[in-house]
This record gives C-alpha cells, structure tokens and sequence, in this order.
C-alpha cells in the first residue's frame, strides 16, 4: 500500500465539509489581524521614513518653549550667513481671533512663519498656489473649520491680537503636521511680518519655538546638529536631525499600531486554541473510519501521513484566505482611521509581509495541530466495538507540544514588540490571563455539575454541556478571555467619560483664561465684574535633587533619549480647599531660614524624594534652590489646577511670569463673555471647557472603536468553536434528539433543551469575563489612572446579556440541521457512532 492515497485524501476533506470550513476559518482568523496590521504599519513606515525631513519641515530642527538664548539665534543666523544651511523660524501658540466689530470668536492654535517656509515639503491650499505668493503682509491662511465657526470665508478680516488680517486662502495641510490628533482650535497662519504688529508674545506666553535648518551639503547635517547642541542650553532646549527627531504622528502610529499589534496576537493565541478544538472534532468523526482502515491492515504511519497531509491543505487554505482577508483589510484601516491617518500614506503589498505571513500561518498550524494528529497513532482498530473516548495521550508529547505554543506565542511578542523584556512581560500576562481563565472556567463547571434542577428541560441542558466530545471547556476559556479584554476595554472607557466627560462638578469653573500678564491684574478682574483668583504660572526646568540629576519618573524610563524635566511653577502662601497636607508641617515651616517648596505626593514618589531634600530649578537661565518642608495631596475629583511644586511668593514672585484664573459662565453666555475679553485683552486666551472636553471625547472615541473592531477578532475565534462543538458532538445530539421524541418529548422540548445549553454556555463565559475584566479595570483605574472607579452595574448586566444571546444564536443555526433529523431516519441508519 502506498504512503500517501489520493482517494482516501480527497474523501476525507469532502466528508466533514462543515467541521473543515471551521479549521479553515480559524487558521485565516489566526492571520487576519496580524496581516493587516504588518502590512498597515510597514505602509505608514514607509511614508515615515520617506517623509522623514518633510515630518519636521527641515533638516535640523530646534525647538524650545523659551525664547531663544542671543547665542543660539547667532550661530543659526551665522550658518545661513555663510551658506551652510536655509533657515526658518516659526512660533506657534494658541490665541483667541475674532471678526472685527462683530460678535464672534474662536480660540485657535496659530503659526507664525517665515517666508522660506517651509524648507522640505510643501503646504498645501484650497486655491493651489504656493505658500510664499499668499501669505503677505496683512494675510492669513486659515483651515476650513475656523471659517465655518467665525461663519467667515475667504477675503474677510479678522482681528487677531492688536492687528487685522485679511483670510488670503484656506489650508488644507502642512509637512510637519499631516494630521490633527488633539488640538484646541483650528490653525491660522500668518507671516512673520505681522509678528510685532499681532503683541501676542509677552513674558511668560506659552509659545513653542523653532529654528529650521536645510543643509546646504547633505553630508554636513550631522555637524551642524553638533554645532547648534554645543551653544544651545539643553535644559531647555532640543536640536534633532530628521533622523533621530520622533514626531508626535510617529509616537501616535508606532504606539497604536503597537498595542493594536498586542491584540492581533492575543487572537492568534485565542484561535490557536480554536484551531486544536476544531481539529479534534474533525478527526474525532473519522476514529470509525481510521479504525476501520486499521483493521484492514492500514498502518499508524499510513493514517498519520494521509492526515498530516489532509491538515497541511487546509491549513494552506486557511493561511492563504486568513493573508487575502489581511491584505483587504489594510483598505479598511483607513477609514476607521479617519483624519488620523497622514494623507500621503499610500498602501501597498509588501513582499516581505506576504512571506512573513504565510510562514506563520503554516508555523501555527504545525504547532497547533501536532496533538490533535498525535493521538491517531494511539487509535486502535478495538474502537469500533469498544467506541472508548479520545486516545489516551502520554505526557511526553504533550508536556512538548505546550512548551512550542508557549514559545510561539512569546517569540512572536518579541519580534513585534523589538524588545525582549517587555515582550516576557506581555507574554507572561496573557499566558497568566489563560490560565486564570481556564482555573475559573473549571471550577465553574465543577459546581455546575453538582447543581441538581427540578426542570426537565434544564436539568438535560446543563448534562449536555457535560457531553462525550463537547468542547465546553475549551468554549468558555476562549469566549472569556476574549470578552474580558473586550469587556474590561469597555469598563475603563466608562470610567474615563466619567471622570473627564460626564461628572463636570456643577459649580467648577468651565471657562478659563491664560496668559494674562501681572500688570492686567486688575483691569481684568474688573472686566470680569466678580471676585476671582488668579493663578501665577513659571516654567522652570528641574535640573537637581541634592545636587544629582532627578530620578527619572515611569514615562522618562521608557523614553531611551533623557531630557530635563519641565515642570508648571507656581507660589503661593496658603493652601487650596482641595489639598492636604500629608508629610511634613503647615504648607510653608514659618521657623525655617531659606527659600522653601512643596511637593504633589505623586511627584515625591515619582522623583524619589524626601522632606529635607534640596531642589534646584532653572528659570530663564536663573536657578533657583529651595528645600522641601511640605508633602501636598490633592482631591481626586476636584477640578482646580494643581502644581508639583509649589514655591513661597517671595522666591519666584520677580520671575517671568504669567496669571490664569477660571469662573462658572453659564454655556449661553459663554460666546459673548469671550467676545467681550479678547477685544479688550488682545493677548489672553480663553478656553471653554466643555468644548475641550468633547474634543477629547470624540478623540477617545475613534480610538476605541479601532480597538473594539480588533478585538472582535478574539470573539470570532470563540463563537467558531462554539460550531465546532456542535459538529463534533451531532451524532450524539441527533441521537438525544431522537431518544427525546422516541419517548415522546415533542419538538419544542428538544428545542428548548438545546437553547438552555447555550443559554448556559454564554452565561457562564459572560460572568467569567465580567468578572475578570471588573477586576482588572479596578486595578487599572486605581493603580494607572489613580481615578476613583465605578462597576456600571446596568451596563455590566447587558454586557453578559448579549453574549447570551449571541452565543445562543450561532449555537442554534449551527443545529438547525440537528433538530430538523427525523427519529426513523437515524433508526433506519444506525451507524453505531455517537
């Protein structure tokens, strides 16, 4: 007998079309998201990295939320001077504008450039022509969203800051800001000509700026990136070439597109263990035939040759669809994406992905699929009469066979993270997830089985999920892992709307007003017409504790390139309603000599600090020293400012600085009370908090639904053995069925049993994923965020509901073929096999 027989092949992927398709979908289902997500992030690489100098808009950029150091501006001044490099400066912040004489206006995020700008790339308008034609002395070029809200078009003035300019065109994109994420206004760009004339800057003004430089010569970029870091003042200051600035659009994509990638591969995981359940219930409806053909002389080597080769097939057939569906999903990303996604990323079909992506495919069906093969060898001809359950499996093979996914799954966290520790400790968490899950999900089921119900109907339910072959334990391990991330994705997003969104303290203030200078003090609160308090503001950069460098807190350890810590100063010599003191004495020690500071608890723990400590700040060039005498704690639900540091008035009063302040305006009022500051105090900006915080809103909402989209991908992988279960146990379910009418149960009672043992099956997964996911959006609520969580019980209830009903449902249509056998049918038959 030859190794390999085509005919026995060819009928044994025609017999069991049903349970083949599942094996099929689960290995495509094991590829998808990753195929997708590989080739997106090798699309938005590509456009990154060919777009690296256009990202920044030169070759070199400085920036600083200082004004420059007069040496710093010499030596770049002196490169253009000589003909090394073209330069630009740009100065970018945030300001209210408004029609002249009109009521209305609109914070907006504004761009103050030169005319070279921008040195790499190009900004694109509504009327085509370039930047330097349109944007003249006296004009401005404005994005379409500012114009909708001004209710003002092309050719209007507007009034910003002490000047009026006339809207020239409207700006559709810029190299160095290709999308918008999170911003507070729409943009508006204006020439540095008009820079005086605006008297927007003022001391203290939160104004970021930047040199740009183009090198002359290519190769002389690194040199002049030296050149600039050896007089720039890097406490304040950061000069990058385009090759080692990061953007924040490549943070956002690599980021996202990172911890989506995590997901892709918790669902390769979760269908790997569809993958193994759908296989052996495809082959557990062919023990009859194996043992049959065993005991015609067929050997073990014979079978397991034959079914490897069976596997291998549909395995190419799941890879190859699971790739196909990959690749089309890449055009799909887009659109969920949005305005997130820059609008020169073009999506192509790398050659690499494809390669990479078959050979896993074929790596995870070889892995998964080895125990499931394993066991024919174990199958003995005797099954036919003794009809035993599955081959008994030695523990060899199946000790190995765990210790390959274990490191499958681990290998492939590596390499898509590039980093080995934080790939173990991703690993170690889903691995410590399934496991949690498959000890919950067994002791649920243990109970389940000492639960004694009067129902018929119920009772017969609840043995069905004990059935010979039924994958139930397999079903809920994978259905409440998978919800539980889905679920606890869900709780925590309830808890950030209502920390941030919906639980606005009624009486806080919602309107908020910054950078007004110390001499408008009064005139302000006046213009106000009610008693407010003002807020100093000082931007210092900490540059010791105790004469070291600060310890750096959780967000600078992940960031390999240290920097100076920024910090928001203020002073002030009493304490806000909303702290508390929780170390040292009152707020400032009247009995000590020397320049005091108090420090936010979070920030003590952060920095690794201690009452006693001396820290030392830089402010404008000038450090200042103080001592730490007071450890502050803030309420978690107020909404005032809070400050890490806060100093005595009398050791930072005299430096450069700014006052805020905020009040209640009630929403009707709000449009004119902005109208009305921001033409007498041209330099203050006003920003309304609500409309704040539905643009945060809606951000976190686009962003959940990607993850949402992708983490269904892990419920798939569930609700699929779900079907394999009810195919692999059909012979038994039809001779229930049968058993049920033959003893004259009629056709609704099968019916009934058959749904409760669903019912059942989604109940079960459901609480196990609620309660892992309650859990685990408390800790993270609690411990990450430090915020105060809620369960959302209602919410949590319709959660477990519908997977309820959806479990019951694909459970159903997969029996419907089941509950339509006749009873004289399978007696006629009497295949013997349940």
């Amino acid at each position: 007998m030859p190794l390999l027989h085509g005919t026995f092949i060819r009928r044994q992927l025609t017999a069991t079309r049903n349970q083949s398709a599942v094996f099929v979908l689960c290995v495509a289902l094991s590829m998808v998201t990753l195929v997708a997500l590989r080739g997106f992030g090798d699309s938005v690489d590509n456009a990154l990295t060919r777009d690296a100098r256009a990202l920044i808009a030169s070759d070199v950029r400085v920036e600083s939320n200082y004004p420059f150091a007069p040496e710093l501006d010499a030596a770049a001044q002196q490169m253009a001077d000589a003909g090394r490099a073209q330069t630009a400066r740009t100065y970018e912040f945030y300001s209210v504008v408004r029609r002249p004489a009109e009521d209305a206006s609109l914070l907006s995020n504004l761009k103050i450039v030169e005319p070279s700008y921008p040195l790499y790339g190009a900004v694109q308008l509504a009327s085509g022509r370039p930047l330097t034609d349109v944007l003249t002395p006296g004009k401005a070029v404005a994005e379409q969203v500012l114009l909708d809200r001004l209710g003002v078009q092309v050719g209007d003035d507007l009034r910003v800051g002490e000047t009026t300019l006339s809207i020239a065109d409207v700006l559709l994109a810029e190299p160095d800001r290709p999308v918008n994420f999170f911003a507070l206004g729409p943009r508006l760009l204006i020439g540095s000509a008009d820079l005086d004339a605006l008297q927007l800057i003022k001391p203290g003004s939160r104004v970021a700026y930047r040199w740009m430089l183009r090198a002359a010569d290519p190769a002389d970029v690194d040199r002049i990136t030296a050149d600039l870091s050896t007089v720039a003042d890097t406490e304040q200051v950061r000069v990058d070439s385009f090759r080692t600035a990061q953007t924040g659009v490549e943070r956002f994509y690599r980021n996202f597109l990172f911890f989506l990638a995590l997901v892709g591969i918790f669902t390769l995981l979760l269908a790997g263990i569809g993958i193994q359940s759908s296989l052996t219930a495809f082959l557990r409806e062919r023990y009859t035939t194996i043992a049959i053909v065993k005991t015609l002389g067929a050997t073990s080597r014979f079978v397991s040759a034959n079914f490897y080769l069976v596997v291998l097939m549909l395995g190419a057939i799941g890879a190859l669809t699971g790739m196909g569906l990959g690749l089309a999903m890449q055009w799909v990303l887009p659109a969920l994406l949005g305005d997130f996604l820059p609008p020169d990323v073009k999506l192509v079909i790398s050659p690499r992905s494809v390669l990479e992506s078959l050979t896993l495919g074929m790596v995870v069906v070889v892995v998964f699929t080895f125990l499931p093969l394993y066991r024919l060898e174990e199958l003995r001809p005797g099954f036919i009469f003794r009809k035993e359950d599955t081959p008994v499996l030695r523990r060899l093979p199946y000790a190995l066979t765990v210790l390959a996914i274990v490191a499958l799954f681990t290998g492939l966290v590596i390499w898509q993270l590039g980093e080995v520790r934080t790939g173990l400790y991703f690993a170690g968490g889903a691995l410590a997830l399934l496991l949690i899950t498959a000890g919950l999900a067994e002791v649920a089921l243990r109970l389940l089985r000492r639960v004694s119900l009067a129902d018929l109907s119920l009772r017969q339910a609840l043995r069905g999920l004990f059935r010979p072959r039924n994958a139930t334990r397999a079903i809920v391990i994978t259905l409440a892992a998978a919800l539980g991330v889905l679920f606890a994705i869900f709780l925590i997003e309830q808890n950030l709307r209502a920390s941030f969104v919906q639980s606005y303290p009624p009486g806080a203030p919602n309107v908020f007003f910054l950078d007004i200078q110390p001499d408008q003090k009064e005139a302000f609160a006046q213009a106000l017409g009610s008693e407010v308090d003002f807020v100093a503001t000082v931007r210092g950069s900490l540059v010791a504790i105790n004469g070291s460098d600060p310890a750096p807190d959780r967000e600078e350890q992940q960031n390999s390139e240290r920097q100076t810590p920024q910090y928001t100063l203020t002073y002030r010599d009493s304490m806000q309603d909303d702290e508390t003191i929780v170390g040292g004495g009152p707020l400032f020690d009247p009995s000590f000599v020397g320049p005091q500071v108090s420090v936010l608890q979070e920030t003590m723990n952060a920095r690794q600090m201690k009452l006693g400590d001396r820290v030392t700040f830089r402010v404008q060039g000038v450090p200042i020293e103080a001592t730490v005498t007071s450890v502050r704690q803030r309420d978690g639900e107020s909404v005032r400012p809070f400050f890490s540091f806060v100093f005595q008035t009398a050791v930072l009063a005299d430096a450069p600085h700014s006052l805020f302040t905020g009040i209640r305006v009630p929403a009707d009022q709000i449009s004119a009370l902005q109208n009305r500051i921001v033409a007498q105090f041209t330099n203050v900006s006003v920003i309304d908090a609500t409309a704040t915080i539905a643009t945060f809103a809606a951000v976190v909402d686009r962003i959940t639904r990607v993850i949402r989209f992708f983490a269904l991908f892990s419920i798939l992988a569930g609700l699929l053995i779900v079907v394999s279960s009810v195919y692999a146990t059909r012979m038994a379910r039809i001779q229930e069925a049968v058993y049920y009418k033959v003893l004259g149960a009629t056709s609704r009672f099968v019916i009934r049993v058959f749904t409760m043992e669903n019912v059942l099956l989604g109940f079960i997964s459901g609480l196990l994923a609620l309660l892992m996911a309650q859990v685990a959006a408390w800790l993270i609520m609690k411990y990450l965020f430090e915020l105060d969580y809620r369960a959302f019980a209602l919410e949590s209830v319709a959660l477990v509901l519908l997977t309820v009903v959806t479990v019951t449902l694909v459970g159903m249509v997969a029996s419907v073929g089941i509950l339509r056998s006749r009873p004289i049918i399978y007696l006629r038959q009497q295949s013997g096999e349940e």
